[in-house]
């Protein structure tokens, strides 16, 4: 909200809405009440139509391939 970032992302914050555990009503204020220069991406399945309404754009990804059915387990991430 201070405008010091130019973009944030809520790396799969639709689960935590989802399930009740953040209350959409809050979410969709703060972005509504955000700078207008700080952009905000934010990820996830099964997203409430009502951040579909507010966002600019919006994408749906769809599965080719993935790792995993080929065996391979999933990785730990890349730590500085």
């Amino acid at each position: 909200m201070s405008g010091e970032f130019f973009m944030v992302t809520l790396d799969e914050i639709t689960y935590p809405l989802i399930y009740g555990w953040l209350p959409l009503d809050d979410v969709l204020a703060t972005l509504r009440a955000r700078p207008v220069d700080v952009h905000v991406v934010l990820t996830g399945r099964r997203c409430p139509p009502e951040l579909i309404e507010l966002a600019d754009t919006v994408t749906e990804m769809t599965l080719v391939k993935h790792a995993f059915r080929a065996g391979i387990p999933a990785q730990r991430g890349i730590e500085d």
